[in-house]
């Protein structure tokens, strides 16, 4: 998605509090009417970078422009941008049409437009029929459709999401998800989203900037970064990765330096599979988790490391069948990738579903 004009244009952005470094001179351009996300662990810069957009923390250095205009020393109430916070703010003693018209009233609207603006956008996020009810009557996700309305009525250039799916339970937050995005495609409206979780990205964006350390680690679309992480760390991050270190990568794969592999890439059988590219590793299963949806395989290969298999419950498989059982290991060439080696940092250890590299073994 290009523009001539970024809704969005960071040069240089830093921000530090005291000796720590929060924001580590981050270059970054986003379009206008793209959906996109900020993603990394807790003190990754993520939410400090949000923060700093909205004017609610002044830089330390760098610039930020707002489709071309420098807002960087604007105060927040003087910047074309709204925030949608995870606690929704709701005022409690307010309907929600007062909630959702409650901005354009700051801004000195007659009752009248301001209620029929706040209207409208109710009915943008398919809630005008509880335009009467308080917020205490409301469900979870219909206090987030409000929420996302009030922030919207006051048509911003930009929309910040403040990780604002974070306090639902699984199966709403799922189901607002693509509400989230049916809405984003019909307002139009850039939508910066800040999340730590890595499937809530991928399903919503458009484009996702990693952030680890202060830094922008790799940006790209969803695809990009999980089919090609460029660090150990993005690989870590984005979904679940067997990572093989040097010796392990020259001895399974015969590649040199370190590789990630899916483990949805990855088969188990009791044969050597064969065919073009296709590599092959003998090991015995310590683990078979049932997922519903599938199952992950633990195993131990023989030649030293530990890797996660996932394979599709297609055969209604109990979780504990393939337990202590010897297997092949199969994959294909095409699917491992090379990444930069540098360790993660000390404040964002490697999670522990990235298991490829957690066993350490002689390759034989």
């Amino acid at each position: 998605m290009t523009q001539a004009q970024p809704a969005i244009r960071l040069t240089g952005l830093t921000k530090e509090f005291g000796a720590v470094t929060a924001v580590d001179h981050v270059d970054l351009e986003i379009a206008a009417g793209e959906f996109f996300s900020m993603l990394g662990p807790s003190g990754s810069g993520k939410t400090t970078v949000l923060r700093l957009i909205a004017g609610f923390e002044q830089p330390t250095g760098g610039v930020i422009e707002l489709f071309g205009e420098d807002v960087t020393k604007r105060a927040p109430f003087d910047r074309d941008v709204n925030t949608v916070f995870q606690d929704y703010a709701l005022f409690p003693h307010m309907s929600v049409l007062d909630n959702v018209a409650y901005g354009l009233r700051v801004r000195g609207l007659g009752k009248k437009e301001r209620n029929e603006r706040a209207r409208r956008a109710l009915a943008s996020v398919r809630l005008e029929q509880m335009a009467d009810r308080k917020p205490s009557q409301l469900s979870g996700g219909q206090r987030q459709r409000v929420a996302l309305a009030r922030a919207t009525v006051v048509q911003p250039k930009v929309l910040l999401l403040d990780e604002p799916l974070g306090a639902l339970d699984l199966k709403l937050r799922e189901q607002m998800q693509v509400e989230l995005k049916q809405i984003q495609r019909e307002l139009g409206i850039t939508f910066i989203f800040v999340t730590h979780d890595q499937e809530e990205a991928l399903t919503l964006s458009d484009r996702i900037a990693v952030f680890n350390a202060g830094r922008i680690e790799q940006l790209g679309t969803p695809a990009e970064l999980y089919e090609r992480p460029v660090s150990r760390f993005v690989a870590d991050f984005v979904g679940t990765s067997n990572l093989f270190d040097p010796e392990h990568s020259l001895a399974l794969l015969e590649r040199e330096g370190h590789h990630s592999l899916r483990p949805e890439k990855m088969t188990v059988s009791a044969e050597v599979q064969h065919g073009d590219g296709v590599r092959n590793a003998a090991g015995t299963v310590v683990e078979a988790i049932y997922l519903g949806s599938g199952v992950r395989l633990v195993v131990d290969l023989d030649a030293g490391p530990r890797v996660s298999v996932l394979e599709q419950n297609v055969r209604g498989r109990v979780h504990d069948d393939e337990h202590g059982d010897r297997v092949v290991v199969s994959w294909h060439d095409g699917d491992v990738v090379a990444v930069d080696g540098t360790a993660v940092g000390p404040q964002n250890p490697t999670p522990t579903a990235s298991i490829g590299a957690m066993l350490p073994g002689t390759a034989g």
